[in-house]
């Protein structure tokens, strides 16, 4: 383990209970704010948190977040990213960063990605990007409050917060220790959608965070002769769905070999497709 990964992650048989914990660690040090949210580090400066939801897995969550960074970033607006899928992080790959975070006596420096968006990601720290993340729950959830408490967020304007699919120990991690001004909830069009969307939007309820809206990725195809959209798991229920709950739908993304060539590449950033510019539209009117 390189001296990144032994300044962040706790031993695996901490509680995170420190009531009960007679050790000095950067998770004793911190406090919280008037409701329950863990504090940032004191050097650290965010206006807004977004966190981007899936109630299932490979849905674009990740490639969702992406996209709604490079998309605040080119309105000017300083964008970061916590990547909080911590067993499944994919945030540094998209943008080609492949350096480690450094530590000094600030905190955590999260990397800057060409275009100015900072990051944070498990992949960040470890020795080699392919070794796997094998650590249980409470573990999990100590690294996330971390990526909170101890990186230096520095003039942040819009966090993106990457939680893993489901509603387990991750997700309700950053529900309850980040101050969330709201999430976005991304789908896909199939007809489960409807019932997976109502655990992602329950759970929001629950924890008393709004949800700003819904985002169809894989939505359709273009031809590339004719132009006409083709739609390839049928007409999405996304939209159907989101009248249904009250909430925004913000929009549809495509499939798109060249989002996915940009992505492989680490060149997200220099995509010229469609950047949810009616989520980023909605997102700074509420804020």
């Amino acid at each position: 383990m390189s001296e990144n990964e032994k300044n962040i992650v706790a031993e695996e048989d901490c509680t995170h209970d420190c009531s009960t914990c007679g050790v000095e660690c950067p998770s004793r040090e911190g406090g919280t704010d008037a409701n329950g949210h863990d504090l940032p580090n004191q050097f650290s400066s965010i206006k807004h948190v977004i966190g981007v939801v899936s109630g299932k897995g490979g849905v674009g969550k990740s490639m969702v977040t992406s996209l709604l960074a490079v998309g605040m970033s080119r309105r000017e607006r300083r964008a970061a990213i916590l990547d909080a899928d911590i067993t499944g992080p994919s945030i540094p790959k998209s943008f080609g960063i492949h350096e480690k975070a450094k530590v000094n006596e600030l905190g955590i420096m999260p990397q800057r990605t060409k275009t100015g968006i900072d990051i944070m990601s498990i992949n960040l720290l470890l020795e080699n990007e392919t070794d796997p993340v094998v650590w249980r729950g409470p573990v999990i959830s100590g690294v996330i409050k971390q990526f909170w408490t101890d990186v230096v967020w520095v003039d942040v304007d819009y966090m993106f917060v990457d939680l893993p699919p489901g509603t387990g120990d991750a997700p309700l991690t950053v529900f309850q220790s980040l101050p969330l001004d709201g999430i976005v909830v991304v789908t896909s069009p199939q007809d489960l959608v409807s019932m997976v969307v109502a655990k992602a939007i329950k759970m929001a309820e629950m924890m008393n965070v709004p949800v700003l809206g819904l985002v169809e990725n894989m939505s359709y195809t273009v031809c590339p002769d004719c132009g006409k959209k083709i739609f390839l798991f049928g007409e999405g229920k996304t939209e159907a769905a989101a009248a249904e709950f009250g909430v925004p739908f913000l929009g549809r993304l495509p499939i798109d070999p060249a989002l996915a060539k940009n992505v492989d590449d680490g060149l997200i950033e220099l995509y010229e497709g469609e950047l949810l510019g009616e989520a980023l539209d909605l997102i700074e009117k509420m804020f």
